[in-house]
């Protein structure tokens, strides 16, 4: 495998470096709600996973396998999969944090 293969993977895993450190700046709650949380990635990416899958197999679109890990499930990267849980889960935690600055901004305003 050539460094290429790896953008994919790269791209989520920034994604994650960019929104996990939200958690502690903004105390941010998420985390100890596991089953809460997962119920939202689940509600979020199981859809899209399904028209992914449908889409794929239709052959309406495909995986450049120049830019993605060999390994699959339902035809799909094993890094499309990880999509669908990583881009829930940093949407939450950019709400969440959203929300934490609003509520401080609000009390500060009074």
């Amino acid at each position: 495998m050539s460094l290429p293969h790896w953008s994919y993977v790269a791209m989520l895993a920034f994604c994650l470096v960019g929104t996990l450190p939200l958690v502690v700046l903004f105390r941010l709650g998420v985390l100890r709600q596991p089953t809460r949380l997962v119920l939202t990635i689940l509600a979020g990416g199981v859809p899209f996973l399904v028209w992914d899958l449908y889409a794929t197999s239709a052959g309406h679109w495909r995986f450049d396998a120049d830019q993605t890990l060999p390994w699959r499930v339902a035809d799909l990267p094993l890094e499309e999969i990880g999509f669908f849980v990583v881009i829930p889960l940093v949407s939450v935690l950019t709400f969440e944090s959203v929300r934490a600055v609003a509520a401080r901004r609000r009390q500060e305003l009074g």
